[in-house]
């Protein structure tokens, strides 16, 4: 699993130099299905800062499509947005807050 995880970094990073060279207008953050097995498909989005998000679901997942999965990574991106936003919070420190881990598991879970 970790070999899949770094391989589908690296077309992160492949795309990342394509979206720099497009215009700014055009920027899209969701990057879509980045590695895709038999076992799991992995899917990437990318904040304005450079932060990278990566999903790993199950290839057998065929209940969410396309569609939910971007959702999935704006509604992530936000409560993230809203923690490292939080004056308390310092840069580079990992994320410690249960608040935080509660909303990503019920966003994770479907419930959101």
């Amino acid at each position: 699993m970790q070999y899949r995880v770094h391989a589908a970094l690296d077309v992160v990073e492949e795309k990342c130099q394509f979206i720099n060279k497009a215009t700014p207008e055009s920027k899209e953050l969701y990057l879509g299905l980045l590695y895709s097995t038999e076992a799991h498909k992995i899917y990437g989005f990318i904040t304005n800062t450079k932060i990278k998000f990566i999903l790993v679901m199950d290839s057998e997942n065929v209940a969410l499509r396309e569609n939910e999965v971007r959702a999935m990574f704006r509604n992530l991106h936000i409560l993230y947005t809203d923690v490292v936003c939080n004056p308390i919070f310092l840069p580079g420190e990992p994320i410690i807050s249960r608040k935080f881990d509660r909303s990503v598991q019920k966003l994770m879970s479907g419930n959101a």
